[in-house]
């Protein structure tokens, strides 16, 4: 045999359906328990069969405007108070069982509040059996003539099943007899009192149409999950009184079909319902219950009865069990009663109560968001991921969601008004279920053997027993032979009498001899007959040795033909199967390409939707953006334009008053240098000039009755007076001839109160870019006063700027617009003296010397 190679193996395909587009909704139930006394109040009532009504109870308001709402929910079946268990069997679990036997799967769990009646609906009480044990005796009715010896079907720890022969069976059941351990509960022994109500059912249901050539097997096992962990009640734990320890929680794995399964699960082969019932009733009384304010015996945890059912099919004799692990068939009927959803402010739980009824809870509520997000997917077409794992209960049943089974739920309902709120949600939720569709399982496939052989393999028994009877009865038969043979002797003569009384007796010897001889010729003639007895025998022997040879030989040339059609047939099916193989690969590989293809098409389909949502809101944005920027442009505009014009009418004012301050200085100096030499200038003194006002060009005057500038005398300030010199970090050096400097400063790079209290005077070096890209020094100046505070005060009064210009930058000033030709030589002839005394001279505002000199230094008026 050829090595495989060491690699991983490739995970198997989950199972599908065989019509993925068949698929069956939840079926739901619901039950109407009856009051407790007949003077509570009822908040549900049953309208029809399919129909109940919830009202809410006297004194309860819906809404604030004080209306009531009635409120009807539909099922597929409605069962009200009077209804018995039997009519409950037949409707909801009676096809769960039937499916169970042809090798499908179900699931049927109770669902409620605390004190709905869901145990009873599952287990019953003394008298009135549940579900559960009429299930057991509906399957032990059926397959009961059909079932296999023990140890036949053997479980494996991986949720698979093995078949042994019945020689390996039998030496198991020996090895477990021999073992001290507690033996299976036998169907023989007597049934305990306390259970024997209620399996003992009269009505003997057992499915009509039963494959009578497989063979049967039924595995029971009962788990619980209490607080999300998963404990095995058949587990047989040895008992310490000292140290006693606690049960060990189990693991859910996946099998190699994608199933789930417990590990370490202890799984009970049983023989009759009372053998099972037993196992059940053995595993309740290890069950978690409680008394809580809502019920004396309250399930804190939810309960999984499981039923397994392997079946196999017999040989082509119809004898033995089929040894192919392939043909075994494994079914399961899960059985869940559910522990009871409830508000913890009505069963007044503390402690471990009240931290079970927080697990019931968030599992009930994880099963409740599967159930949505499974509907929602189905309506509306989503693939969003259903959160199975978020819960132990909804995992270990994610496989009849997925299309393993049917799946079908009884909603248990309490009537009492107290019990109205959570009643009206187990409706919400029921109705929600109804919604959700489940995919129809696989059909079993057929073994292919020829049906009907169990019961010919048995007539054949008896007529072989029959014929062996029969063979048995030579033993009379040669009786009779010899009778025969006796009487065919007794005809021969008899034989005279051969004594001899006398010597001279003659007539006894003759008489002796004739009978002799009489004999001696019957028995030749026999021997005769005999001879051609044997000849005829042996010629007929030879015929038919011939007729058999022959025979042979045409049977045998048959045979030969037969043989090379068979094994051209089988060549011809090995080849359609590696074809039927090579074509499943295709077309598994073209699920997967036809799924990713689908996927990916959903992504884009999102992506494009999400891209198009995008850009729609893009587009929006950039609508409100150019609005808003349209919006603003035409409020920046508005702004400029008054910006500019009233930078354009100051700009225009400083021009003229520019334009004004040139021509006046113009003209004192041609007056100053056209004056005769010999003559000695005066200067005018203040009142004359406010007497004689000097005469003003032609250019208008921008400010009207304006004081003449007077000469600023330079003089030193700073005598006797201490300045402190404000130069911040940021100023840069300049590189110019002129460079401010004050003697007695204390030089600060920040004003503060200690330099301030040492001196008289303040100056500030500021320093700013001009328009024309120059930096441009500006020292300000003021007078430091005590305030009434004990603080010091600085009281700006002027303003001296320093600035660097380059000469050649001017323009010349163009003439008036009616200039007088006779002045045009001088003025041409003054305009580079006008430019040089420009730029050299440096006069105060308000000096005596008139308005006719640039001043750069600005007094700042002082507030009054």
């Amino acid at each position: 045999m050829k090595a495989a190679r060491a690699k991983t193996p490739r995970r198997p395909a989950l199972k599908k359906p065989s019509n993925p587009s068949l698929k069956d909704p939840v079926g739901v139930y619901c039950r109407v328990r009856p009051l407790s006394r007949p003077d509570q109040e009822c908040c549900i009532e049953v309208i029809n069969e399919t129909t109940v009504q919830i009202h809410p109870p006297d004194g309860y308001r819906i809404f604030r405007n004080g209306e009531y709402r009635e409120t009807q929910y539909s099922f597929k079946e409605v069962f009200g108070t009077l209804v018995v268990q039997k009519k409950l069997f037949d409707v909801v679990a009676k096809p769960l069982v039937e499916d169970l036997i042809r090798g499908k799967n179900g699931l049927l769990f109770t669902y409620g509040v605390t004190g709905s009646g869901k145990t009873h609906t599952m287990t019953g009480s003394p008298g009135d059996g549940g579900l559960l044990p009429r299930c057991l005796d509906m399957i032990f009715n059926s397959i009961g003539p059909f079932q296999a010896k023990r140890f036949v079907f053997k479980l494996d720890d991986k949720n698979g099943v093995d078949v042994q022969c019945e020689v390996d069976a039998l030496l198991e059941r020996q090895k477990r007899d021999a073992m001290p351990v507690p033996k299976t509960p036998s169907g023989k022994r007597q049934i305990d009192p306390e259970f024997a109500d209620m399996i003992n059912v009269q009505d003997h249901c057992k499915v009509e149409e039963v494959d009578e050539d497989n063979v049967y097997s039924v595995f029971v096992s009962y788990i619980e999950i209490y607080n999300n962990y998963i404990y095995d009640l058949l587990e047989e734990t040895p008992f310490d009184a000292i140290k006693p320890k606690p049960p060990q929680s189990k693991i859910l794995r996946e099998d190699q079909n994608h199933n789930m399964y417990v590990t370490g699960c202890t799984e009970v082969e049983v023989k009759s319902t009372e053998e099972a019932f037993e196992v059940f009733w053995r595993g309740q009384k290890k069950r978690r219950i409680a008394n809580t304010q809502l019920n004396r015996e309250s399930s804190r945890s939810h309960s999984v009865f499981i039923i397994k059912l392997a079946q196999a099919p017999l040989d082509a004799d119809g004898d033995n069990v089929l040894q192919e692990k392939e043909q075994i068939t494994l079914s399961q009927l899960s059985l869940v009663d559910l522990a009871g959803s409830e508000r913890t402010n009505r069963t007044k739980a503390e402690g471990n109560r009240l931290r079970e009824a927080g697990n019931i809870n968030q599992s009930l509520m994880t099963l409740r968001t599967c159930i949505e997000v499974l509907r929602e997917n189905q309506m509306y077409g989503t693939n969003k991921m259903v959160p199975y794992r978020d819960s132990k209960l909804t995992h270990l049943f994610k496989n009849y969601f997925d299309g393993e089974g049917k799946v079908r739920m009884i909603v248990c309902v309490n009537p009492k008004a107290e019990d109205y709120e959570e009643s009206l949600q187990v409706m919400r939720f029921a109705e929600m279920t109804q919604e959700v569709e489940v995919a129809r399982p696989v059909d079993r496939p057929l073994c292919g053997l020829t049906p009907g052989r169990r019961f010919r393999n048995q007539a054949f028994r008896e007529e072989l027993s029959r014929k062996l009877e029969m063979r048995g009865g030579p033993i009379n038969g040669e009786r009779e032979e010899q009778s025969v043979s006796e009487m065919f002797l007794q005809n021969f003569p008899p034989l005279p009498s051969c004594e001899l009384l006398d010597v001279n007796d003659d007539q006894t010897l003759p008489k002796l001899i004739e009978v002799l001889e009489k004999r001696h010729k019957l028995r030749q003639m026999l021997s005769e007959e005999f001879a051609k007895n044997v000849l005829a025998f042996k010629t007929m022997l030879q015929e038919f040795d011939s007729s058999v040879v022959s025979k042979e030989n045409y049977i045998q040339g048959k045979l030969s033909e037969k043989e090379k059609t068979i094994t051209g047939q089988k060549m011809e099916l090995e080849r359609l199967e590696k074809k039927i193989k090579t074509l499943e690969y295709k077309i598994e590989i073209l699920e997967k390409t036809a799924t990713i293809y689908e996927e990916d098409k959903r992504n884009l389909q999102q992506e494009l939707e999400s891209k198009s949502q995008k850009l729609q809101r893009q587009a929006s944005d950039k609508r409100r953006l150019e609005a808003r920027l349209q919006g603003m442009v035409a409020e920046t505009t508005m702004k400029w334009e008054k910006e500019c014009e009233r930078r354009v009418a100051a700009k225009q004012l400083e021009m003229q008053n520019k334009l004004w301050v040139k021509d006046e200085k113009l003209k004192q100096l041609k007056a100053i240098v056209t004056e005769p030499k010999n003559e000695k200038p005066e200067r005018p003194s203040r009142e004359r000039d406010r007497e004689k006002p000097v005469q003003r060009s032609v250019s208008p005057s921008p400010v009207p009755n304006a004081p003449p500038v007077r000469l600023r005398h330079r003089r030193s300030r700073s005598a006797g007076e201490r300045w402190v010199d404000h130069k911040p970090p940021s100023n840069l050096p300049t590189e110019t001839v002129m460079q401010p400097h004050v003697p007695h400063a204390i030089t600060v790079a920040a004003a503060s109160e200690k330099a301030l209290a040492k001196c008289d005077k303040y100056m500030l070096t500021h320093q700013e870019l001009a328009s024309d890209g120059e930096i441009e020094t500006k020292l300000i100046k003021g007078d430091v006063f005590k305030t009434r505070g004990g603080g010091q005060a600085v009281q700006f009064t002027e303003i001296e700027t320093l600035k660097q210009e380059s000469p050649t930058g001017r323009k010349r000033r163009s003439s008036p617009s009616n200039p007088d030709p006779a002045e045009d030589a001088a003025e041409s002839e003054w305009t580079d003296v006008e430019t040089r005394c420009s730029v050299a001279v440096e006069m105060r505002a308000g000096s005596a010397l008139g308005p006719g000199y640039q001043h750069h230094a600005q007094p700042k008026r002082r507030k009054p």
